[in-house]
């Protein structure tokens, strides 16, 4: 079986759509299909399995900024590359995100699939929807990692979604070695921008009068600023942006891993890391995370933007060995449950039954 994963999103920005493609590319390769990425990306040429489709810029959208390319090439050198691949299952990742996304679905040829991660709709997104909804129905079957990111895709494009969730590669925290250490650290990674709340973890780390380092990896358009903010705090370490790699050590190394984003999270994925990795979990109580991570027992769940209650919950932590020790077991075993290797499954059983079925509509 030829299989594509189609990612919008550059691969050489760490985001959670980029990581999926590449999660169950890789997974599935190791089980013996033959599949390929196919995405932007400014920094990765062409390998083995991956196939770059060229450069990116960054496009605001959902309160975010994702980098898509918007090349004039990119119709033509995407048409061949489907044509030449000749794949029997598209996988196509947020297929209704511009360029990408929808020429994939206007170009591919077999049986076409779609994982819909976005969650929440806007004005624009809602009209934006309405145009591209005839090219989703191409689809012969649609996933969605949430039950937000369903309701989103169904009032934007339509169509009916099976909520399967995101995959994370238990095996990179395994067989990797934790970042060294001299004391307790909370790590934050993610954008720096409003949504994802790193100013609230910030005024909340302030809050709270213990001996520890708050690693901050990423970097964004408030980054400056709130650098700026903690320059006289040394227990506030600014990392940047950081390879796939360092992230997995960093992780292994922190006792928490904190993540107070204030909306728009259709799931959870840096949840689940966290979890695999070992490290409690703090996180806002939000519907893409409750979907991951239940409160006092995977994680301790915080009012979003409540500094007051997250600087409650960082103590709690540092002060109780036994709560933090007891989530970090319950963490582990949640993030087995939705392990990489699970979910490629879980799709290749579809694949094969609409190969099968000689399916080529929608659903």
């Amino acid at each position: 079986m030829r299989i594509a994963q189609i990612s919008p999103y550059s691969m050489s920005v760490p985001g959670g759509v980029q990581g999926q493609a590449a999660g169950l590319a890789h997974t599935m390769r190791s089980l013996g299909f033959e599949v390929d990425v196919i995405a932007p990306s400014d920094l990765v040429t062409s390998s083995e399995y991956f196939i770059n489709l060229g450069h990116s810029v960054n496009f605001s959208a959902n309160g975010s900024m994702a980098p898509i390319s918007i090349s004039a090439f990119l119709a033509r050198r995407l048409s061949r590359v489907l044509k030449a691949g000749n794949y029997q299952i598209v996988h196509i990742h947020e297929p209704a995100a511009p360029f990408v996304g929808v020429l994939s679905l206007a170009m591919a040829r077999g049986v076409l699939v779609g994982t819909f991660h976005r969650s929440g709709v806007s004005g624009a997104y809602r009209t934006y929807g309405k145009l591209v909804s005839r090219l989703t129905s191409r689809l012969a079957y649609r996933y969605a990692v949430s039950e937000a990111a369903a309701m989103t895709a169904q009032r934007a494009v339509g169509g009916s979604y099976e909520v399967v969730g995101n995959g994370v590669d238990i095996a990179r925290f395994r067989d990797a070695s934790p970042w060294p250490k001299e004391r307790f650290v909370v790590l934050f990674i993610g954008r720096h921008e409003h949504r994802k709340g790193l100013s609230i973890l910030i005024e909340a780390a302030k809050k709270t009068d213990r001996d520890f380092e708050v690693w901050i990896a990423g970097d964004g358009g408030e980054t400056l600023a709130l650098r700026e903010d903690t320059q006289d705090d040394d227990r506030f370490i600014w990392l940047g942006r950081i390879s796939d790699q360092e992230a997995v050590a960093r992780m292994l190394a922190a006792d928490v891993v904190c993540a107070p984003s204030l909306y728009g999270e259709s799931f959870g994925l840096v949840l689940l890391e966290a979890m695999a990795a070992g490290a409690a979990v703090i996180a806002t109580d939000i519907s893409g995370y409750r979907d991951v991570a239940r409160s006092e027992r995977e994680a301790i769940l915080v009012r979003p933007g409540d500094q007051s209650e997250l600087a409650s919950a960082l103590r709690r932590l540092m002060d109780d060995d036994g709560l933090r020790q007891s989530l970090q077991e319950r963490g582990l075993a949640r993030a087995s449950e939705f392990s990489m290797a699970k979910l490629a499954e879980k799709y290749l059983d579809k694949y094969e039954e609409l190969i099968l079925g000689g399916h080529n509509g929608s659903v």
